[in-house]
């Protein structure tokens, strides 16, 4: 307290000398409607300046919570999607629930390594399940290979081990999509008949044969083919259409006919 009052002790004539200035510009400003105005209008930007930083702080901070939103609405707008219902009956039209997508985040995802991994916030307390596709709002982005109550682990498919049962769109042919290990962002188209000649920005999409993804999710567009010499199986390189480096939000689809159709892969296997 001591302090305070020897420092304004001390500058006493110079805060003595703004007290001045600022009744001289008060009253200034009370006497003309003109300067009113002024002051009106300085204190109205002031004030609105003030309440758009703070919308837009606060906007910032819910931006989480919009996210999320923005994605459970796409998940229900999916589940509605034809994709997401089977024609069990055609003489009665009767149609039944095959996939159901859920949203997640995504809080660690790796793109360097020969074998990268996703892990995100939904376990099995969630219904999530070995198996489940993954997807992105623009791809595949990989395979759930393992759960906890609340997290699940995805196999990217930036991984040695990814191999995905893809389709050409535009004539329907059966090829296989797998990483080249080395740019996140490309793929391997392989085993294509050799007299399908490919366009560059051709889509491969899924095909629909794995049981895990459903047909026609897009896996990425064809850059360059190579044209195979004495064989009858060519490639050709895409880009994904998931951008695996910048990956926040995924989507895990369960198929609910999965367990009856492994019964009956299976009883043919045995």
């Amino acid at each position: 307290m001591y302090n305070l009052l020897a420092f304004f002790w001390k500058y006493r004539f110079f805060a003595f000398f703004v007290l001045l200035e600022v009744v001289s510009l008060w009253l200034l400003s009370n006497s003309y409607s003109y300067h009113k105005s002024l002051r009106f209008n300085a204190v109205n930007d002031a004030t609105g300046n003030l309440f758009s930083s703070y919308n837009n702080v606060a906007s910032y901070f819910s931006l989480r919570k919009e996210n999320e939103k923005l994605l459970a609405e796409n998940a229900l707008l999916r589940n509605s999607l034809p994709s997401s219902f089977l024609i069990t009956d055609t003489a009665f039209t009767f149609t039944d629930s095959l996939y159901h997508y859920l949203p997640a985040r995504v809080l660690s995802n790796s793109v360097n390594k020969r074998n990268n991994f996703i892990l995100v916030n939904k376990g099995w307390v969630h219904g999530v399940e070995k198996e489940m596709g993954v997807i992105s709002g623009q791809g595949i982005a990989g395979i759930v290979i393992g759960t906890s109550k609340h997290y699940s682990s995805i196999m990217s498919v930036l991984h040695q081990n990814s191999r995905i049962s893809g389709r050409i769109k535009k004539n329907k042919q059966l090829v296989t999509v797998v990483w080249n290990g080395q740019n996140y962002s490309e793929g391997l188209v392989s085993d294509i008949p050799s007299h399908i000649r490919l366009q560059r920005g051709d889509t491969i999409v899924t095909s629909g044969n794995s049981l895990i993804f459903p047909e026609g999710i897009v896996i990425g567009t064809v850059t360059e083919q190579r044209i195979p010499e004495n064989k009858s199986l060519g490639e050709a390189t895409l880009v994904f259409g998931t951008d695996f480096n910048g990956l926040q939000h995924v989507y895990l689809i369960k198929n609910k006919m999965k367990p009856e159709q492994d019964s009956l892969v299976n009883g043919y296997l045995n």
